[in-house]
């Protein structure tokens, strides 16, 4: 069973590549915004400044299209921008993906409990938490425009652009690899096998859309107190989706994975940074 889960593995951990893709460089705590015109004078191509240090457009909603579509772009093509150093965070997480995959029927099978109103219960957590991942940006964004509050509109639309991405790129894995839920043949897990391709197990969409959006939001709220409140809620949404028997651990562990990764480039590619007087 591990050998046929590397191939669907394999295919997610390359997309999650797309992490390399933002990183052009080490972020700079309270560094200054600069334009194309100063990195020339100065000798420096835009490209090799941090993303999140590059000047970025202001974030509306007419330009959602345009936004999407080069994300679309990069997120294909980021396995070219793999480095070295990237090695250092791509490791551990195929390492907790192989050890996953190797114990998921296992964990489905004799240690989660198969008790019907457990598993509802935590069904219904589960879908809680990600109506609210989900209303979240579109609270964010009315609240923005109503009081004026730039940070909250920005991080509305760039949270709802996360999901949005993500929850396509979810939906394009389980088409490919269409994996068999836990409650089909003793969890046996096998990929190629679903009754229904979009009823695949591999990702966790609910684990894919909460971390992107959680992601986003993180990022442009820098308190600690309230990134615990928000990656306790995404952790939320990945555990019961386990617990109610609807997902594997290395389901919801890549889907988890993904949706951070998408989320945080969505941040650094497009968040608008004012420039500095």
């Amino acid at each position: 069973m591990i050998s046929r889960a590397l191939i669907p593995s394999s295919l997610v951990l390359f997309t999650a590549a797309l992490g390399a893709n933002a990183q052009t460089g080490p972020a700079i705590p309270d560094a200054p915004s600069y334009s194309a015109e100063q990195s020339q004078q100065q000798g420096q191509a835009p490209e090799h400044i941090p993303l999140e240090d590059q000047p970025h457009p202001e974030v509306t909603l007419l330009g959602l299209p345009k936004s999407m579509a080069s994300d679309a772009v990069h997120i294909f093509t980021s396995p070219a921008y793999i480095r070295t150093r990237d090695l250092t965070w791509l490791l551990p997480l195929v390492g907790a993906s192989g050890a996953a995959f190797a114990t998921d029927t296992h964990t489905m099978r004799d240690v989660v409990s198969r008790n019907p109103s457990f598993n509802q219960t935590t069904v219904n957590v589960s879908d809680g938490l990600l109506y609210t991942s989900i209303a979240t940006p579109v609270g964010m964004y009315a609240w923005g425009k109503i009081k004026g509050d730039e940070r909250s509109r920005e991080t509305g639309i760039l949270a709802s652009q996360a999901l949005a991405e993500a929850y396509a790129v979810g939906e394009l894995v389980k088409v490919v690899t269409f994996r068999e839920r836990p409650n089909i043949d003793n969890a046996r897990g096998d990929f190629f096998s679903a009754p229904s391709k979009l009823d695949s197990s591999f990702i966790s969409g609910h684990s894919v859309i909460a971390w992107s959006s959680a992601a986003v939001i993180a990022g442009e709220y820098h308190n600690p107190w309230a990134q615990l409140g928000i990656y306790t809620a995404a952790t939320g949404v990945s555990l019961t989706r386990v617990l109610g028997q609807q997902h594997f651990p290395s389901d919801v562990l890549i889907g988890s994975s993904v949706g951070w990764l998408i989320g945080h480039y969505v941040y650094r590619a497009h968040h608008h940074v004012p420039r500095r007087k």
